[in-house]
C-alpha cells in the first residue's frame, strides 16, 4: 500500500474516532459505535500485516522478506497499529472506563511488555551498527575486485577483507560473559561508545548486561499473552491483546533478523492466535521466518537478515575464487566474479541507504513505547486519584 494512501487511511480513522468521542450521542448508539471502532481497529491491523506477507512473493519488483527495506515496512506498519490502539482505547474517554477490569490488568501487563522492548530496541540497534562495520569489508572487497585487469595484490586484499566478514557473521555472542553492564541508551552516548563501535570483530553484547538475553526477553514478553474469552473478546481487552500481540511479534522478528545478543531458541514460535482473522497474515509470516531461522541457525550465522545472507554466499564464493587465484586468470571466471562483485556493490548500496534509516526507525519504536507508557500510567494515576475515597 502506497504510504500516501496508508496515511489518509489513518488519518482518516483517527479522525473519525475523535469526532465520535465528541457528539453526545446515545449509550446504545456510543456502544455500536465502538464495536463499529473496534472491528476497524482489528481490519486494519489484519490488512497491514497482509500487505507484509503478500511483499513476500518471488515478484523481483517487492521486498524480500527480512530485507532492510521490508522492516522499514514492518516498523512503519507497526507505529500506525500503535497510533490507532492508542486512539482506540484512549481517545475522548474517562480515566476510570481504561482503569477497571479486565484492564486493570491487562494494561500493566502490556506496559510491562513495552519496558522488555525498549532493550531489545538497544539492541537490536547495536547490532545494526556491526551490520554497519560488516558493509565497510564488504565495500573494501569490492573496490579490491574492482578492478581491470585483477591482480594478486587486489585480491590478496580482498580475501583478508572478506575472510573477516564471514568470521564476524559467524560470531554468534553465545558467551553472554563478554559483555559489560548496559551503557548507552536512545539519546545518550557514553564516552567510550565511538572507539568500541569502531571494532567489526566486538561482542555485541559490550553494552548490554552480562547474563541478558534476547531470546529469553522476547520469550518473558510473549508469558500470559493469552486471548480474551467472552464478554471480554468484544470489549477493549481485545485491542490491548492485540497490540501486546503486534509488539511481541515485531521484536521477535527483529531480534531474529538483526545479530543481538544470545538468541539461542529463537526459532520457538510465538504462540499467535489461529482462531482470529487478524491474526492469519501474521502467522504466515511467521512460519516464513522460523524457516528461514531454522537454515541459519544451523550454519551459526548472525542473523535471518536477507541482505546478510547475499553477503555470506557471495563471500564463500569469492573467497574461493581467492585461495585458487593465478594470474591472469581465466576470462570465464573474471566474468563470474564480475557478476559476484557487482552484486555484492549492490548489497552495500542498499545497507548504505537502509541501515541508517532502519537505526533512525528504531529510536523512534523506542521513544514511542516509553511516550505510550507514560500517557497510560498518568491516566491510571489519575483514575486512582478518582477512586479514592475523599477526607
Amino acid at each position: 500500500m502506497p504510504a500516501t494512501t496508508e496515511n489518509n487511511n489513518q488519518g482518516s480513522f483517527l479522525g473519525r474516532i475523535s469526532i465520535r468521542r465528541n457528539q453526545v450521542l446515545s449509550m446504545d448508539g456510543t456502544h455500536d459505535q465502538e464495536m463499529e471502532d473496534l472491528e476497524l481497529f482489528q481490519k486494519h491491523v489484519g490488512d497491514r500485516f497482509s500487505d507484509l506477507l503478500s511483499s513476500t512473493t518471488d515478484d523481483p519488483s517487492s521486498d524480500a522478506l527480512l530485507s532492510i527495506a521490508w522492516l522499514r515496512k514492518l516498523l512503519d506498519e507497526f507505529l500506525c497499529c500503535e497510533a490507532e490502539f492508542k486512539a482506540v482505547v484512549m481517545m475522548g474517554r474517562e480515566p476510570s472506563q481504561i482503569a477497571k477490569p479486565p484492564l486493570d490488568k491487562l494494561l500493566p501487563e502490556l506496559l510491562d511488555r513495552l519496558v522488555k522492548s525498549l532493550d531489545i530496541c538497544n539492541a537490536v540497534a547495536l547490532g545494526i551498527d556491526a551490520l554497519k562495520n560488516i558493509q565497510r569489508l564488504a565495500e573494501v572487497a569490492v573496490a579490491a575486485l574492482d578492478q581491470a585487469p585483477i591482480g594478486e595484490g587486489q585480491v590478496r586484499r580482498a580475501k583478508k577483507a572478506l575472510s573477516s566478514l564471514v568470521t564476524t557473521m559467524v560470531q554468534e555472542d553465545k558467551d553472554p560473559s563478554k559483555g559489560t553492564e548496559r551503557t548507552r541508551s536512545f539519546g545518550k552516548r557514553s564516552s567510550n561508545t565511538t572507539n568500541q563501535a569502531k571494532s567489526a570483530f566486538r561482542s555485541l553484547s559490550w553494552t548490554m548486561a552480562k547474563n541478558w538475553s534476547s531470546a529469553k526477553q522476547i520469550h518473558a514478553m510473549s508469558s500470559n499473552l493469552n486471548a480474551p474469552r467472552g464478554a471480554e473478546s468484544s470489549g477493549l481487552a481485545q485491542p490491548v491483546y492485540i497490540m501486546s500481540t503486534v509488539l511481541v511479534f515485531v521484536m521477535w522478528t527483529l531480534v531474529a533478523a538483526v545479530p543481538c545478543q544470545d538468541r539461542n531458541g529463537l526459532g520457538t514460535h510465538v504462540g499467535l492466535p489461529r482462531q482470529l482473522s487478524w491474526a492469519h497474515p501474521m502467522i504466515g509470516l511467521q512460519e516464513k521466518i522460523a524457516e528461514e531461522w531454522k537454515k541459519k541457525e544451523k550454519k551459526g550465522c548472525v542473523g535471518v537478515l536477507e541482505e546478510m545472507q547475499r553477503l555470506d554466499k557471495l563471500g564463500q564464493s569469492l573467497i574461493e575464487f581467492a585461495d585458487s587465484f593465478q594470474f591472469p586468470a581465466e576470462t570465464e571466471r573474471l566474468e563470474e566474479v564480475k557478476a559476484q562483485v557487482e552484486e555484492l556493490g549492490d548489497i552495500c548500496r542498499k545497507m548504505d541507504e537502509g541501515l541508517e534509516p532502519l537505526q533512525q526507525q528504531i529510536r523512534e519504536v523506542f521513544h514511542r513505547a516509553v511516550r505510550t507508557r507514560t500517557e497510560f500510567l498518568l491516566v491510571l494515576d489519575q483514575a486512582g486519584k478518582l477512586a479514592a475515597p475523599s477526607t
